[in-house]
């Protein structure tokens, strides 16, 4: 299998690793602190709160656009609204990136408590 090693990257994790330089065909790969992979932002030290902050952003914008796009703001259209385009981006992988610090899971779950009543239209899901 062939590698592009322009695409190829390496990220040192934790505190007592050395940070050694890694050849692929001759060249250096790059190190960087944080990668994006499969929607998941991983972060070198392992936590979490920057990708919690990207999912309830990106639910902030997309629930944004639901209230601005449909008047009808009744229990039978907004609930599948949400259920299908908000929700998952608030729960993809979220086995993975399970909220390990409470300031973390409250974020989220303050967001779900928050915004359902107040931005969509005072209805609880």
């Amino acid at each position: 299998m062939l590698f592009n090693v322009d695409k190829c990257k390496v990220m040192h994790m934790g505190y007592n690793n050395r940070h050694f330089d890694y050849l692929m065909s001759g060249s250096k790969l790059e190190s960087v602190n944080e990668e994006k992979d499969l929607g998941v932002i991983v972060i070198d030290d392992l936590k979490w709160e920057k990708h919690c902050s990207a999912a309830v952003s990106k639910a902030n914008r997309i629930l944004g656009m639901i209230k601005r796009n449909f008047t009808d703001r009744s229990k039978e259209v907004i609930i599948p609204l949400y259920k299908s385009l908000v929700r998952p981006h608030l729960e993809y992988c979220y086995q993975i990136w399970n909220p390990n610090y409470s300031k973390d899971t409250d974020l989220v779950e303050a967001w779900k408590a928050c915004n359902i009543e107040t931005k969509a239209c005072n209805v609880e899901l």
